[in-house]
């Protein structure tokens, strides 16, 4: 990379490197052995009232993975599922999973049999830890998934034996939130630990070349695709926004607020970025609990907290949020979609921290770029992260430049690509889509923007077709194939409206097959194959869609349709 060509270095925060290095760790499991070194007596993880050391967390995650190589046909290079809310079980597992030289494939907790279906079966995952509360959605696609192997946990599982008891049996009998289930050969996940405590763990030879993560996304088009995310792929966006984020914190202090689900690249990255710094994280196995999340601010003071638009919205709405005194905070990252700037200007008023607001995708591991530390809300994503080129690109993949007139963005406008040692090696068996998205060795985002001439990043249009329901990707094509399988549909097109609550919402535009079908029939069909933010809000019935000259849909025209 030739620095003196790259304006955004002159903006970079005091401190900040130019380049990191992405070498520092041979691995995720290595960089906690690293830290345990030194701070091994520190609280990494808190859930529940219960805290695990960093000792604690190499030990156990051992353990884990040490039960993983007493199961047949099971070796490293093997995908390995996870399907639960931030527990302390998940970071044990997803150690264990990596040390034992395996691969991690994140599932969203919230999906429906047919989603993880897809998944697993995509993955190639021969195993799967899932929390008990999902276990009944697993049963209903395990004929049509290579698992061989299940291991279940119970919200409780890490927490003393009295407070166990209490917990599994609130969340089991009087919450009723474990329907029955029946998966033959299951086991749980102490006494996964315990035989692996007992049959000890050979150490793996890793690369930080080697695959680490399977990290789903829609990609730029069409249904989930496992993005291939090597351990030096995360490191090295570890490096990149620690660097740029954590240049006030110290080093074993810090208490940091993990909100956002860890099976979400955002929050697990970030959650590797403080356990570099040795800090406490505290976990919200339930963020929706907006209540219960001030509690544990209340509680913990917290120094550093990323999230979504959707969340600062809803804490700063909260009557005790806007009552505490934030003394220690300083740190807050907005990701997932763009911060609104009537909340990014509440929550200064409130907290007298500016919500640094940053860009990535899950094919980056998934920081690009971010806006300067205590900066104010000015619409822009900020400057590329050290070691980190982003070049904007027209027809004939052009490169647009830098616009230095704002009344000539307009011919500066295009494509964001990037390039950086935070870019995934591919899609996961998918070698058409992955030659789609690299050109020349640069990642094409699929988003539009446009650099100024310090090299700050705008985004001026999402991907051209997706939709942001609460932070979450939700792609039109994966909606209309599930409505369009319904008998009674002849044709659907899926569109993203404004939503003021959550972003954006799904509305779908159906032609009828069956003249008595309803909107009633619609939803019902949907919620029983979707994840809920994934379900049309608005659900229009019309004649015939709007299309090209050669049948294409006009998605652009569906939303004015009523």
């Amino acid at each position: 990379m030739q620095n003196k060509t790259l304006p955004w270095i002159a903006h970079y925060p005091e401190g900040v490197p130019a380049e990191i290095n992405p070498d520092t760790f041979a691995s995720i499991p290595a960089l906690f052995d690293e830290v345990a070194k030194t701070h091994g007596n520190n609280k990494a993880f808190v859930c529940m009232d219960q805290a695990i050391t960093y000792d604690d967390v190499n030990r156990l995650s051992k353990e884990f993975a040490g039960y993983l190589q007493t199961l047949p046909n099971l070796k490293p290079g093997d995908r390995v599922a996870l399907m639960m809310p931030n527990l302390l079980q998940y970071i044990i597992s997803l150690l264990g999973i990596l040390r034992a030289g395996m691969i991690a494939v994140n599932v969203n907790p919230l999906y429906t049999s047919h989603e993880l279906g897809h998944q697993l079966a995509d993955s190639g995952s021969k195993a799967i830890i899932i929390i008990e509360n999902f276990a009944k959605t697993l049963q209903n696609t395990l004929s049509e998934t290579p698992i061989e192997h299940i291991i279940t946990t119970k919200v409780g599982d890490m927490l003393p034996w009295h407070k166990r008891v209490i917990a599994d049996l609130v969340v089991r009998y009087v919450k009723k939130m474990v329907p029955g289930f029946n998966l033959p050969g299951h086991v749980n996940f102490r006494q996964a630990l315990a035989k692996g405590r007992t049959s000890g763990f050979t150490p793996v030879a890793l690369k930080n070349t080697d695959v680490a993560l399977l990290q789903y996304t829609g990609g730029t088009t069409g249904v989930a695709k496992g993005a291939m995310l090597t351990h030096r792929n995360v490191l090295a966006n570890v490096e990149q926004t620690g660097t740029w984020i954590s240049q006030t914190f110290e080093v074993g202090k810090e208490v940091a607020m993990t909100a956002l689900p860890l099976y979400h690249i955002f929050s697990f990255t970030a959650t590797l970025c403080f356990s570099k710094k040795a800090a406490t994280q505290v976990m919200v196995p339930n963020p929706r609990d907006i209540p219960g999340v001030v509690e544990l601010i209340k509680k913990w003071n917290f120094s550093v907290i990323p999230g979504v638009n959707t969340l600062f919205n809803a804490l700063l709405n909260n009557k005790e949020f806007r009552a505490h005194k934030f003394t220690n905070l300083k740190m807050t990252v907005g990701g997932g979609a763009q911060v609104q700037k009537t909340v990014a200007d509440r929550w200064f008023e409130i907290t007298g921290c500016h919500i640094l607001e940053a860009y990535g995708l899950t094919e980056t591991s998934p920081g690009v770029c971010g806006n300067r530390p205590n900066s104010p809300w000015d619409g822009s994503v900020g400057y590329p992260l050290p070691s980190t080129l982003v070049s904007i690109r027209g027809e004939q993949f052009k490169d647009l430049g830098f616009c230095s007139d704002p009344e000539h963005i307009a011919e500066h406008t295009g494509e964001i690509c990037v390039k950086g040692p935070q870019v995934m090696l591919g899609y996961w068996e998918k070698p058409e889509e992955t030659a789609n998205v690299f050109v020349d060795g640069w990642l094409r985002t699929g988003d539009v923007g446009f650099l100024d001439q310090n090299g700050c990043v705008s985004i001026t249009d999402r991907k051209k077709d997706l939709i942001i329901v609460n932070g979450l990707n939700v792609y039109p094509n994966e909606i209309e194939s599930v409505i369009a399988s319904m008998p009674g549909v002849l044709e659907c097109g899926v569109v993203g409206v404004k939503n003021p609550r959550v972003g954006e919402s799904v509305k779908a535009v159906i032609v009828k097959k069956d003249p008595a079908l309803t909107r009633d029939d619609v939803v019902k069909y949907c919620r029983a194959r979707l994840t809920g933010y994934k379900c049309p809000r608005t659900i229009v019935f019309v004649k015939a869609l709007p299309k090209t000259a050669v049948g294409k849909i006009l998605r652009r025209d569906l939303k004015d349709l009523k």
